[in-house]
């Protein structure tokens, strides 16, 4: 056991003895290296630097399909990962982005912002996913993509990054010149998402700073428009991170202002219910999520129903080896 992973159980012995459970508030679950490495490149992929902060380059890592050529205008998925904006790479991600592949789509993970490894906030990390879906858009000739078929995903905090790039409006007054795709996103799937950043939400004003504003003023939930792009949603009714009760709220709303909204429940099931550490129930998640996102994805137009059969197979090949 390392030295910095020794002081993190350290430090989470010490907060629970003064009570931090109390307060309700969650904590990122910390990777099992918690000297995180911001990655230039990952197999299988090619990477694209899509934003610069200062001296910080932004990366994002594009996984081109069998067949694919410059002048496609394939469909794409941008795939977020999750850590609570605090921890976190596309490592995570890019599994989703080979996944795609498979059907023909163009899958994309984009690093954004984390606490640990770039002392950034929330808004930063919005900022970031907003940003790499419109170089996405800009850059859609390149990448053989068409700019109007893009369906952004995301887990946890991931799928707050995701769902965000569906709001025009600004992120605070201050970000007014920041990027924002557009058009819109075609669609979102949304794994166990955090929707709600108030009161009753993921953290509420804690993890901003103690600034209730703050914290509201990112809600998906109180700030989305009326129109929002068809969207998918997993959750497990035992999330204790991100409530189960949020992403209900969040369909129910969706419905209320006359958008597709699909809401996958998973009973019983905790946050990252497909992880591999939960075993064979965690197998029959991942089954799960596979199978709706491609219904999800041929409704959209987006995968053939060849193509989804053949996936389907190549993904039963696996699990079974």
């Amino acid at each position: 056991m390392n030295r910095s992973f020794s002081l993190h159980l350290l430090l989470g012995f010490l907060l629970a003895g003064f009570g931090w459970a109390e307060t309700n508030i969650p904590s990122p679950v910390l990777p099992q290296d918690t000297n995180e490495v911001t990655p230039l490149s990952l197999p299988g992929s090619e990477p694209f630097v899509y934003k610069k902060v200062g001296d910080v380059e932004l990366r994002l890592h594009v996984v081109k399909p069998k067949g694919w050529k410059a002048t496609d205008k394939r469909a794409c998925l941008v795939t977020f990962f999750g850590g609570g904006w605090t921890s976190g790479t596309p490592a995570r991600s890019i599994t989703y982005a080979k996944w795609a592949a498979k059907f023909g789509l163009v899958g994309i993970a984009p690093d954004y912002r984390t606490r640990k490894r770039f002392d950034a906030k929330p808004e930063d990390c919005v900022a970031d996913g907003r940003a790499a879906v419109r170089w996405i858009q800009d850059h859609a000739a390149e990448l053989g993509i068409d700019p109007s078929k893009i369906v952004v995903q995301g887990s946890s905090a991931g799928g707050h990054v995701a769902a965000w790039t569906a709001i025009q409006d600004p992120v605070t007054p201050e970000m007014a010149s920041d990027p924002v795709p557009n058009p819109a996103p075609m669609g979102l799937i949304l794994l166990w998402p955090v929707t709600d950043t108030g009161t009753n939400g993921y953290g509420g004003a804690k993890r901003f700073g103690n600034d209730e504003a703050r914290a509201n003023n990112l809600s998906v939930t109180g700030r989305m428009p009326a129109k929002m792009p068809p969207t998918l949603v997993f959750h497990g009714t035992a999330d204790k991170t991100v409530k189960f009760e949020n992403s209900q709220a969040f369909t129910d709303k969706m419905k209320a202002n006359g958008n597709s909204c699909e809401l996958v429940v998973f009973p019983d099931a905790p946050h990252s219910p497909q992880s591999s550490k939960e075993g064979e129930k965690g197998k029959v998640v991942k089954a799960k999520i596979e199978e709706e996102s491609l219904k999800f994805l041929e409704k959209l137009g987006l995968v053939s129903h060849e193509q989804a059969s053949a996936g389907a197979r190549a993904t039963d090949k696996e699990e079974g080896e």
